[in-house]
This record gives structure tokens, C-alpha cells and sequence, in this order.
């Protein structure tokens, strides 16, 4: 089994409640896609911000997973979004994560979201996960 299926499986299994799904993983990176439809739409026929949220912290956990292992408990310490242009409301999201320090207690990383088929990223986020010391 691939590296990014069992990052996958591992996220299906221990979050089904997200519908995120991980396209790639490896080399302190990872590229998730989230479907849209209506259900992920705010007023105005945009993508809500909790949504490109949670694309953006998959997608950091996922790198994360790819360089430390299948940690459950390796959490968001601090999130910052900015939201950049408005995301279609017809196209996937899609979010390329990159981690720019990989510790022995704390990660950090920066992940880029776009509407599918658009050059231009529609939120830029940096994170910072605690990783549960080895027992």
C-alpha cells in the first residue's frame, strides 16, 4: 500500500465526517481535493470559510502524517487563513500543502487553496500541529 492510501485510509477511518479527499503525499507535502455542492455554499454562492478551513487542515495533517506517521493525536496548535478572491461555486477546491519545519514537537506549514482549473489561490493558510511525544 502506497504511502497516500494509507494516509487516506487512515483519515477515512478515524474522520468520517470529512468528504476530503488526499490526491498525493510525500516529500513534506500533500494535494487534497474537496468536492463542492450546495451543502458547502454560503449566501452569495460562495464557498464558506469553515470549508476552505477544513480543506486547508487536511491538507496539513496530511503532510504531516506523510513525514511523522499515522498520529492521531497530532493536533492544530494555530490556524491562519487569508482569504484571498472569492472560490467558485461550481469547481472543487483543491489544497497543496507544504511543510516548512517538521520538529521533534511542533510542525508548521503553509497550505495554497484554488478553485479547480484557476491559477489564482483563493485562501492562503499557515498552521502549526503539536505532535504527541513517542511513548
Amino acid at each position: 500500500m502506497s504511502l497516500k492510501e494509507k494516509v487516506a485510509e487512515f483519515m477515512t477511518r478515524e474522520f468520517p465526517q470529512t468528504n476530503v479527499v488526499v490526491e498525493e503525499v510525500g516529500n513534506r507535502s500533500a494535494k487534497v481535493r474537496q468536492p463542492i455542492g450546495e451543502e458547502h455554499l454560503r449566501p452569495g454562492g460562495t464557498v464558506s470559510g469553515p470549508v476552505l478551513m477544513a480543506v486547508a487542515d487536511v491538507a496539513m495533517y496530511a503532510a504531516i502524517l506523510g513525514e511523522i506517521g499515522l498520529v492521531a493525536l497530532a493536533v492544530t496548535t494555530n490556524f491562519t487563513i487569508n482569504f484571498l478572491r472569492k472560490p467558485s461555486a461550481t469547481c472543487d477546491i483543491l489544497g497543496e500543502c507544504r511543510l516548512m519545519k517538521v520538529g521533534k514537537r511542533l510542525v508548521v506549514g503553509e497550505v495554497l487553496l484554488y478553485s479547480e482549473g484557476d491559477l489564482e489561490p483563493v485562501a492562503h493558510a499557515v498552521g502549526t500541529y503539536s505532535i504527541p511525544p513517542v511513548r
